[in-house]
């Protein structure tokens, strides 16, 4: 047998060569030879003794036994089972063989009970052979077999489970077991607690053999909550059987009901002592509840359908009301026995109408001492000295609001204004507060006493009441509270108030610092999740939060604080986000653009953007993160200390040192860290947009271009050169923008291709990489484009203004010709005044002669002087016209026409007063 050989060879490599065995190994070999050649039955009983007694004591006999003894022992149980004595013996001795003696010292030192084990169950036959035994009469010999086959299941668990799937009625075999005396029943529920962890067809088998009817036959029968650790065991197997089976989960329910688990739940009188065991019980219990409440695999297409039947049937049985006496009533039940019973709680009602209903309805207390859960639910979330309790409690709120706008007003509509001297009152002294009530005296009193963890907590709520409700969102905003300081009657909204606790936070963040703890490093997350959840798609309470200015400065302060945890950046980054993209505002200084620019000069755009990467990388919102709380089965081994139920706290304050706390595991779920990845990517698309383009956009309009009815000249050209002037500014602005981006750009692919240096990148950091580089080339591209097109039009602008100075020398001669009409115009009058003098003297030419000859002369000239002011105007006209299209070419260019214009036409203007010599003419 290769096998054999090969345990043969390790045997050497332990014990020294092949050729010197040690004593051990000489000492089983002989008692093996007695064994399967003795002639004497009384021989080879004490030999098998003897073999029995060292394999129990020495780890090289249990080595020497495993590379030769299995073949001998299982003859035996195969061909002598009439001899009950040696079937005994053989049985105890493999049970030997296949326990661990102490532990090894050395990782790579061998361990001779698990090469037993996988020796015994390389073979099918013997696992087939030991199941056989299980019909025996012998109570020691079903015993024995139960002891091995659990010591193979625990070593070797696969292997024995395909085994026993093909042995015909194996683990029917097993299963009459649990009818058996209790030493072997105990037995036998262990063993099949292990066969059923993983393998679905096995548990399917033990449901059809009738798993269900024996399991909460055993557990009344060992008296139920209050039972030992089998009643353990019996709820683990239970617990096995309904884990992600809707099948069986509906077996349950149709068949054996829920009664019997609901009855454990059942405290017998309010003196009921929680010892280590029944807390263990309990909590299996509460596991159960919330195996039901998952409702089933994520691959099953029925799991919803199963899940809301089964919260139906739980509330109908009454369940809502133990869980309520578990998690609220009894506060001397254990933490993590209340803790177990609120999630349950939030669990049953969640996506649940009826349930909702019935939690909201639900008064707690008696006589006169009564008030609604939620209350009392939400008192627990202030008060809670326990961590895990607050976070249990916290998660009855969040689902309780979850997609109920209904509970949610409601709840918003407990939130009026009370007066100072009702809100100072401690939360413990009336019984009969409101939930608004609570509310707003915790925020009162964590502005006295600076109790910001109480303050934290009650965020928490609020931001739950106002999830996706915009009606409750405005109702909030609405709320002033009396503050406890300063004048007389000085109230302050409630969302300022929260600004301020956030910053008062950081104080207590930074004495932390200095000592060393870090009890109290979520509360400016959690204050932040409120305010990004009231601000998210709510303009009104945008312009609120933007009312005060400080409350911008403090959050671009908060952006690159190097102190703060990468949660708080990340968070106070998305809030800024929100005041840029939900913001409506007209107003100069609160409008999107001011935040924009706000977020550039105080921190950069690079800057800004990289603290959603360093949030994104964090373990909060990492992808590794799980998107839900995972529950350990409470196993034997988990549940051996009770440290690990108590001491949550501690261990949760222990892990991810540096880190955010881990506390916000649990209060960021994922449906939040999804909703903040959305926001991020809207918020970069947003500002981007906004930062690349002009504040107000200007459209050229044709009919504005045109001179008005009325508009003089000079206005008209006035307005057409503020006209520019503006569409010139913004274009310098546009410019600005354009090459800030770009730098940014440049440091981003530095950036990444640095990073690449340093270590391996994955797939889509090399594809993100590609991306910016080949968006680089293409703004580079860009400009070149651009160059060759500005080079194109200074060089029309070049041919334009020669142009214009020929326009310009035009006119100067034209102007000229003018002047030499007018100057002639004036001789020709100088000389009729002249031929008047000497007619009136000398009377040789008449006056009628004179006067016809001037209106002769002067039409001649006012003819002439009209053809070429005609020209003159035609001349102009076409120029114009020319101009004009040139000036609207270049504006679309984004040039500035009065710069290329400068100068042209000033030393070649009109003579020094001639407008007013052409008036005085004209005159």
């Amino acid at each position: 047998m290769d096998l054999v050989s090969g345990y043969k060879g390790m045997v050497g490599l332990v014990f020294g060569n092949e050729n010197s065995s040690s004593n051990e190994d000489s000492y089983v070999q002989r008692l093996l030879d007695r064994i399967s050649t003795g002639s004497l039955a009384e021989d080879r009983r004490s030999a098998l003794i003897e073999l029995q007694s060292v394999v129990v004591e020495s780890r090289a006999a249990q080595l020497a036994f495993g590379a030769m003894g299995f073949p001998v022992l299982m003859g035996v149980l195969k061909d002598e089972r009439d001899d009950v004595e040696m079937i005994r013996g053989a049985l105890e001795t493999i049970v030997g063989a296949l326990t661990p003696l102490e532990q090894s010292k050395g990782k790579n030192e061998v361990q001779p009970a698990l090469m037993n084990t996988d020796m015994l169950s390389h073979e099918a036959e013997n696992i087939s052979l030991l199941l056989s035994l299980l019909s025996e009469e012998d109570f020691y010999i079903r015993y024995y077999t139960l002891q091995i086959l659990t010591a193979l299941l625990m070593n070797s668990p696969n292997r024995l489970q395909e085994a026993i799937l093909t042995i015909p009625r194996g683990i029917t075999r097993l299963m009459d077991m649990l009818m058996d005396r209790e030493v072997i029943r105990n037995e036998a529920l262990l063993l099949l607690t292990y066969l059923t962890r993983e393998a679905e067809e096995i548990q399917k088998i033990v449901v059809f053999e009738g798993a269900f009817e024996k399991i909460f036959s055993i557990i009344k029968e060992e008296g139920g909550s209050e039972g030992g650790v089998v009643v353990q065991d019996c709820l683990e197997l239970l617990n096995n059987l309904l884990r992600n089976n809707t099948s069986n989960q509906i077996l349950l329910r149709e068949t054996m009901g829920f009664d019997g688990l609901i009855s454990m739940l059942r405290l017998r009188g309010r003196a009921y002592s929680f010892t280590q065991q029944k807390t263990i019980n309990l909590l299996s219990v509460l596991g159960t509840i919330n195996l039901l409440l998952v409702g089933g695999s994520e691959a099953d297409a029925g799991k919803d359908a199963n899940k809301l039947t089964n919260k139906t049937v739980l509330v109908q049985k009454k369940v809502l009301d133990y869980l309520l006496l578990l998690g609220v009533e009894n506060q001397w039940a254990p933490v993590a026995v209340r803790c177990a019973a609120l999630r349950c709680i939030g669990d049953l009602i969640a996506g649940h109408r009826g349930n909702l209903d019935a939690l909201a309805s639900k008064v707690l207390g008696e006589n006169h001492q009564v008030e609604p859960a939620l209350n009392s639910i939400l008192r627990i979330i202030l008060r809670a000295s326990s961590m895990q309790e607050f976070i249990a409690a916290d998660h009855i709120f969040e689902r309780f609001c979850e997609g109920n706008c209904d509970g949610q007003s409601m709840l918003a509509s407990t939130l009026i204004p009370q007066p100072y001297s009702m809100t100072h009152a401690s939360i413990d002294e009336d019984v009969n507060m409101s939930f608004g009530r609570l509310e707003f005296s915790s925020s009162l009193l964590a502005a006295e006493s600076i109790c910001l963890l109480t303050c934290c907590r009650a965020a928490s709520v609020l931001s739950y009441v106002l999830k996706d409700n915009m009606q409750c969102k405005e109702r909030v905003l609405r709320i002033e509270l009396e503050s406890s300081s300063g004048a007389l009657g000085h109230s302050e909204p409630l969302m300022h108030l929260m600004v301020k606790y956030l910053a008062l936070a950081s104080g207590t963040k930074h004495k932390e610092s200095k000592s060393n703890t870090s009890g109290n490093s979520y509360i400016q997350p959690i204050i932040l999740k409120l305010l990004v959840t009231w601000l998210s798609d709510c303009p009104p309470a945008v312009n609120y939060f933007l009312d005060l200015r400080p409350h911008l400065s403090y959050l671009l302060e908060l952006v690159s604080d190097q102190s703060a945890t990468v949660s708080t950046r990340g968070l106070a980054a998305i809030l800024l986000g929100e005041c840029v993209i939900y913001n409506k505002s007209s107003e100069s200084g609160k409008d999107s653009y001011a935040v924009v620019d706000a977020i550039s000069q105080k921190v950069g755009l690079t800057s800004y953007f990289l603290k959603f990467d360093e949030m994104k990388k964090s373990f909060l919102f990492s992808a590794e993160k799980s998107t839900a709380p995972s529950h350990k089965p409470l196993s034997r081994s988990a549940a051996a200390s009770m440290a690990e139920i108590e001491d949550v706290d501690e261990q949760l304050s222990s892990d991810h040192k540096g880190e955010d706390h881990p506390i916000l595991s649990s209060m960021f779920d994922s449906g939040f860290i999804n909703f903040v990845k959305r926001l991020e990517s809207e918020i970069r698309e947003n500002i981007v947009n906004i930062y690349s383009l002009p504040k107000t956009e200007v459209a050229v309009v044709p009919a504005d271009m045109e001179q008005k009815t009325g508009e003089s000249d000079k206005e008209y050209i006035r307005r057409l050169k503020s006209f520019v002037e503006k569409q010139c500014s913004e274009i310098q602005d546009l410019l600005g923008r354009n090459a800030t981006l770009a730098e940014d750009l440049v440091k981003i692919g530095g950036g990444e291709s640095s990073y690449s240096d340093q270590r391996a990148t994955t797939g889509s950091e090399r594809v993100q990489t590609e991306t910016l580089r080949r968006d680089l080339k293409e703004a580079h591209q860009r400009i070149e484009m651009l160059k060759n097109e500005n080079t194109k039009l200074e060089s029309e602008a070049s041919m334009y203004q020669n142009l214009a100075g020929k326009v310009e020398s035009d006119l100067k001669s034209l102007s000229d010709a003018y002047n030499s009409l007018e100057q002639a115009n004036f001789q020709l009058e100088k000389e009729v005044k002249a031929l008047r003098t000497s007619g009136s003297r000398g009377g040789g030419v008449s006056a009628v002669d004179v006067e016809a000859a001037k209106a002769e002369a002067r039409e001649e000239a006012l003819k002439e002087s009209e053809g070429e002011l005609n020209d003159l105007l035609v001349c102009l006209g076409q120029e114009q016209s020319k101009v004009d299209k040139l000036s609207s070419r270049l504006m679309e260019l984004g040039e500035d026409v009065d710069t290329l214009l400068e100068g042209i036409g000033d030393d070649v203007g009109l003579p020094e007063g001639g407008e007013d010599d052409d008036e005085e003419d004209a005159d």
